[in-house]
């Protein structure tokens, strides 16, 4: 408890003299495969927008377009699968890149970078997901602004078919935390009455914060057990919404803001959302914004 409290008062000193345009630094989450991407091997972050000679071949990778609306400051790209291939192609953006020596979970992507993020100069940093390319510029800066008054912030949105997202277990504008489907799915209507935002898996959260609640999180894994070529194994992996819940439990809760919609936050996971996210970028390139449909 004492470092939280020291925690919090580094924060008031550091709120007291913090600038807008104090330093921003972005951490691309890149480092995955993504198995229910048929009949591609490659890194889902270089999937390109557009098409030519099928879905997976073409130009302005996934990559390039979350690059582009990020704000200014460092950008690093947590990699592992494919990681020369990401390297190789995104170089050219400037970027800086981390390698995830194990995929064992978002949180793991965050220690895997804490290293590099401890010796860059920044304040707040973004953490964004290397599949979800359409969120906007603005939205990243005001999951920056937002942290004027929360030691971390979560992008959540909202949508009629909740299928397995996470739930943001929310009191006013603060998260307590975030509910995943396989528990909240038995929920009864009075237990979802507080479960209404969806998160889209993009943060921000302050240095002092970070760095308090990181040796927690190394603490904090999760026994897994999946599928891999076949074989059933169990190992650890650690999550990001653990810091949420971690931080609440302290008395310094998250806050979150809305996304504009659901086509922001969307994930292209499998081979139907790259085809939409295509035809998404499509519509937008020609100027004619492509409205969200449910199952379309």
């Amino acid at each position: 408890m004492k470092k939280v409290n020291n925690m919090k008062q580094r924060g008031e000193q550091r709120k007291q003299h913090l600038e807008p345009g104090s330093p921003v630094t972005s951490l691309i989450l890149a480092a995955g495969r993504g198995s229910r991407m048929k009949d591609y091997d490659g890194n889902k972050a270089l999937l390109p927008l557009i098409p030519q000679n099928g879905p997976y071949r073409g130009t302005h990778t996934i990559l390039e377009n979350i690059v582009q609306n990020l704000p200014q400051g460092h950008r690093i790209a947590v990699v592992h699968h494919r990681k020369e291939d990401v390297i190789s192609c995104a170089a050219k953006f400037g970027l800086l890149f981390v390698e995830q020596p194990v995929l064992d979970g978002t949180g793991g992507a965050l220690l895997a970078a804490s290293s590099l993020l401890e010796r860059l100069d920044w304040e707040r940093l973004i953490i964004t997901m290397g599949d979800v390319p359409f969120v906007r510029r603005q939205t990243y800066l005001q999951l920056i602004e937002a942290l004027d008054e929360w030691p971390m912030v979560v992008l959540g949105f909202k949508t009629n078919e909740r299928r397995q997202y996470g739930l943001l277990e929310t009191q006013g504008p603060r998260v307590r935390k975030i509910v995943e489907w396989k528990y909240w799915k038995d929920y009864d209507q009075e237990q979802m009455k507080h479960l209404s935002v969806c998160n889209s898996g993009i943060y921000s959260i302050k240095r002092d914060a970070l760095f308090c609640y990181l040796p927690l999180l190394r603490t904090s894994a999760h026994q897994v057990t999946k599928q891999v070529n076949g074989v059933w194994k169990t190992f650890p992996e650690y999550f990001i919404t653990d810091l949420v819940e971690l931080m609440a439990r302290d008395g310094i809760p998250p806050g979150y803001i809305l996304a504009q919609d659901e086509i922001e936050v969307m994930g292209v996971d499998d081979l139907e959302a790259l085809k939409k996210a295509q035809y998404i970028f499509a519509k937008r390139k020609a100027g004619n914004p492509a409205p969200f449909k449910n199952g379309c």
